[in-house]
């Protein structure tokens, strides 16, 4: 028998509820759930960031953020080009804009294994010459520099590497699709296709008969009167109830379809790897404001769990008889030399992986206990405050570039991170902050400067000024959302066109 084939499907913004299998009454999702049910289910999957960019990178590389250098969404300004329009404490630092030519990205690396490589969709990591051609994908159907869906899921969208075929056309199932004919062209061949959904990023929409099905579900499970309420910076949405969040949802589901439909049909399944994971939380707070991650804390962008807990989910069908839960902690980086162990490929030379083999795991063995590292040194959109982390075991601890100080929390014993335990737990917070500090001086890690000009009278007018009138603001639309004469305009995001 060949190599295992290998399709890796990402999501863009989808939250560890986001999906029906992971606890969501609200939204559904039956395809991705049966591949959670044939396969592994990884119950404290991490991202190695809870915005795009670095965590993608790391996807890419196996190494933590703040060892490639990409430790913010590509795009996003720093230093006093950020202070000049942004009142806050810190000046983020500067960030790499690509991914490092030394790197051997996990394609060269599958690619020299003597796989056929392919890639769809979103990409954020770098403009020409560093597009996904560049990085060992044989093909791109779709990726380039911009991170979100520019003209919308519904054509005539903007793609420099994606044509739409006729008006209304669906992004998402497009890219399906790209990647369904790229699976039927290769199937005597080992291949690795990478397919990298826009979805479920904003803009949000949906179809209007996906709109109708989700605003009579909200209905029939009961509208609550609220749907928000504010954090630290930013309101933050507190239920499940967007009929068109759960429309992009669902057609994603769709999507994941047609890929795995294609692989029955072709008889691949059995010798195929699939992995589907997310780069970052559900949006709670900020662009979409599109959904809550609860019981988690936050979303993306965030600290705290919501912004970095993911579906995790690996089905390597060469395995049997393994475990079909586990509760090990797990990230991105870890991905590259799990992959490379299932298909027999040997660690490129010199690039250095932050990422474990997860192989023994799924085999039913163990691994050692290790700690997990973030570095986050921005302000997200989403109410985000610049940190860096570790994760040990039961706990984690968050230590905030703004003021130095740290938070410390027990994530059995409190998954939602509502009791800061660092007062009573001193020499445990202080001996995990010294294991983070350690890291973050071995790899050279960039850190914030001081805002000479941070006005706190300011800030503090501006978080008023959210209370008072963002936040009715926001429970107004989600209401508008769920009226039945909701329209968003005169064809429905051009979708009633659609023939996918």
């Amino acid at each position: 028998m060949q190599k295992p084939n290998i399709i890796f499907i990402l999501a863009d913004d989808l939250g560890a509820h986001d999906l029906s299998y992971a606890g969501s009454e609200y939204y559904e999702s039956p395809n991705i759930d049966a591949l959670a049910k044939e396969g592994v289910r990884f119950t404290q999957g991490y991202a190695a960031a809870q915005v795009c960019s670095p965590s993608r990178a790391s996807i890419m590389t196996g190494q933590y953020t703040a060892r490639h250098g990409i430790t913010d969404w590509i795009g996003a300004s720093t230093g006093e080009k950020w202070g000049e329009s942004h009142n806050t404490k810190i000046l983020p630092p500067e960030y790499i804009h690509a991914i490092p030519e030394n790197n051997i990205t996990l394609a060269e690396a599958l690619k020299a294994g003597g796989y056929k490589t392919f890639f769809a969709g979103k990409w954020h990591l770098g403009d020409e010459p560093h597009s996904p051609e560049n990085h060992g994908f044989e093909i791109n159907k779709g990726g380039w520099e911009v991170g979100t869906p520019k003209g919308g899921y519904y054509a005539p969208w903007i793609n420099p590497k994606l044509n739409y075929k006729y008006k209304g056309e669906n992004l998402t199932m497009r890219l399906a699709n790209e990647t369904a004919n790229f699976i039927s062209e290769s199937k005597d061949h080992p291949f690795f296709a990478f397919l990298s959904f826009y979805a479920v990023h904003g803009p949000i929409e949906t179809t209007e008969e996906k709109w109708k099905k989700y605003r009579d579900k909200a209905e029939a499970q009961g509208i609550p009167d609220n749907g928000y309420k504010m954090e630290r910076i930013l309101p933050i949405r507190t239920v499940q109830d967007n009929p068109i969040y759960a429309g992009l949802i669902e057609t994603m589901d769709d999507a994941v379809g047609v890929v795995l439909n294609r692989l029955k049909e072709l008889g691949l399944e059995d010798n195929t790897i699939i992995v589907f994971t997310s780069d970052n939380g559900g949006v709670a707070s900020g662009d979409a404001f599109s959904t809550t991650n609860f019981p988690l804390r936050g979303g993306k962008g965030y600290q705290w769990e919501g912004g970095i807990r993911e579906p995790y989910l690996i089905k390597a069908p060469m395995l049997k008889n393994g475990p079909k839960l586990i509760e090990y902690p797990v990230s991105g980086i870890d991905f590259y030399p799990t992959l490379l162990d299932l298909t027999g490929i040997d660690k490129p030379q010199n690039q250095i992986l932050d990422g474990v083999s997860l192989v023994p795991l799924l085999k039913g063995e163990q691994l050692k206990k290790r700690p997990l590292f973030w570095h986050y040194p921005h302000y997200g959109n989403q109410g985000g405050e610049p940190v860096s982390m570790i994760r040990k075991e039961d706990w984690k601890l968050i230590h905030y570039w703004e003021d130095g100080h740290d938070e410390l929390y027990n994530l059995t014993q409190d998954p939602g991170e509502k009791v800061d335990l660092y007062a009573i737990n001193p020499d445990m917070a202080q001996s995990l902050r010294n294991e983070l500090d350690a890291y973050l001086n071995e790899v050279g890690a960039k850190l914030p400067n001081e805002q000479p000009y941070y006005d706190p009278a300011e800030a503090k007018a501006l978080y008023e000024k959210r209370k008072s009138q963002m936040l009715p603001q926001l429970e107004q639309q989600r209401k508008d959302f769920l009226t039945k004469d909701f329209q968003p305009d005169e064809d429905w995001y051009d979708s009633k066109l659609t023939k996918d």
